[in-house]
């Protein structure tokens, strides 16, 4: 095939500007010539790279794993962390290095890293950011091109990449009665969402995962000291990071699990395993991270229900760590008697002259008991099921028939090389899903490295586009020469 012509741009709008949709531009951006490409990344907040996980300018917000780990060029491990010795940011923030040495910068930081880093493509016009949400997503006819609907105006497109960051935490049906109380934080990451806590506020956290643990360190900086209930169906706290860190422990892939019952199994023999060699867990887990996408697809369908309903919340809360210094604010809390955590089921709720009260039954036990709180805060997790029901862009090309939800409920169904599934159950060419939206198919997509390594993937794949094939035949590209349309 004949390879695109050197004075056409090909247009690629990626919608969403955190860290997948910016990694997806690096990638792109810094392996192809100006003249060959355009990327447009749609993104509302003023900055990219950040997204909800790394814009946050609260202090106490920190990344959950070492800064060695964390980096937007995966074969590169020490990228992150070399940028961060030279960034004067740890001078800054005495806090940051643990007892062990390891660096837990704050989560803003982070996307500082990624912003800079995209900075040079932005000067030089390859990417450019539209500052504002994308409303609407309309396929040209026959296929030919694609047309992003802004707030700031219409941005046309070859190629069109689902990054969208992850949806609110959805407010459970037994809380909906206090949706309107000045007390309820539905957004627990909106600027200032804890300001108007009080020091000595009975504040129930909905939701014990990381999200939760970060609302508990917020709110002790800010000088909180009354009382502080978690509360989730199964009671269970996110875990920490060992003192000293080891090398992935154990094997999964060699003969990888058909069911999830036996996955359990071998998850638990090598536990026992490590143990008596003196290995820490958490090495167990980070061989089940790396090994992660082998083990999903070794699974069936059902099998892959089976453990999403059965196990994915304990696998949650020892994969995805909270930083040590986190947790020792946990630690010190409950040692207090000023935090705890328990497993019940929300019943009900009331607001009673600014006093929610909240009715739950414990788990194992019949009766019900109403605690009342001046404070609500809503942690239960990103509503990735609901994705294409909250985000209107997403919405438009669901109801024309272009993405579906996943059998899993757990974002867009997607092909083996990242293309949506639309409701024909056909691959889309010209539509790719990056990110966390995607692991219904890839297993393991909510970890940075993973992400990034999908980044990297996804944007090569749209390079085979750009490099070996025509653009009506490849991707039912328009022959429009120049920048992207705005």
């Amino acid at each position: 095939m004949n390879a695109l012509p050197p004075a056409h741009r090909l247009r690629v709008a990626i919608i969403g500007g955190g860290f997948s949709g910016t990694a997806v531009a690096w990638h792109l951006a810094r392996t192809h010539r100006p003249e060959r490409i355009s990327i447009s990344v749609i993104e509302p907040r003023p900055l990219l790279g950040g997204g909800l996980a790394y814009s946050s300018e609260e202090p106490a917000h920190r990344v959950n794993v070492p800064a060695v780990r964390m980096s937007m060029a995966p074969d590169d491990p020490q990228h992150f962390a070399r940028w961060l010795a030279g960034s004067g940011e740890l001078e800054r923030d005495i806090d940051a290095i643990w007892k062990n040495g390891d660096a837990y910068p704050r989560r803003r930081v982070f996307g500082r890293y990624v912003a800079e880093h995209l900075a040079p493509y932005l000067g030089s016009g390859v990417v450019r950011h539209v500052e504002g949400p994308a409303i609407r997503v309309t396929r040209e006819t026959a296929g030919a091109g694609w047309t992003v609907h802004t707030s700031t105006g219409p941005v046309a497109a070859d190629i069109v990449v689902l990054a969208a960051t992850h949806p609110q935490p959805a407010i459970p049906a037994a809380l909906i009665h206090l949706s309107e109380a000045s007390g309820f934080i539905a957004d627990p990451y909106a600027p200032a969402a804890l300001a108007g806590i009080g020091p000595d506020a009975s504040v129930l956290i909905v939701g014990s995962g990381l999200t939760s643990a970060d609302m508990v360190a917020e709110l002790d900086r800010r000088g909180h000291r009354g009382r502080i209930l978690s509360l989730s169906r199964r009671g269970l706290r996110s875990r920490g990071h060992p003192d000293i860190r080891g090398e992935p422990f154990g094997d999964f892939a060699s003969t990888p699990a058909t069911t999830a019952l036996r996955l359990l199994e071998d998850i638990r023999a090598t536990l026992a395993a490590a143990h008596a060699a003196n290995v820490n867990w958490q090495s167990v887990f980070d061989q089940l991270r790396l090994q992660g996408p082998v083990l999903w697809s070794a699974l069936s369908p059902p099998e892959r229900a089976r453990l999403v309903r059965q196990l994915r919340v304990f696998w949650d809360v020892h994969r995805f760590r909270i930083a040590p210094q986190v947790a020792s604010v946990l630690d010190r809390r409950h040692a207090a008697g000023t935090f705890d955590t328990i497993a019940a089921r929300l019943v009900a709720s009331n607001d009673e002259d600014g006093s929610l009260a909240v009715s739950f039954r414990r788990r194992g036990q019949t009766r019900i008991e109403t605690t009342r709180f001046d404070a609500v805060i809503n942690t239960t997790g990103p509503a990735h099921g609901q994705a294409l029901q909250l985000n209107p862009a997403l919405s438009s090309l669901a109801k024309a028939g272009l993405i579906r939800v996943d059998q899993y409920g757990l974002g867009i169904e997607t092909s083996l090389d990242s293309r949506a599934v639309g409701s024909d159950g056909k691959a889309v060419a010209a539509l790719f899903v990056a990110g966390p939206l995607a692991r219904a198919t890839f297993g393991e997509l909510m970890g940075l490295p993973e992400v990034a390594r999908h980044a990297q993937t996804v944007a090569a794949e749209i390079a085979k586009l750009l490099e070996t094939l025509p653009p009506a035949e490849a991707i039912g590209a328009n022959t429009t020469h120049g920048p992207v349309a705005a």
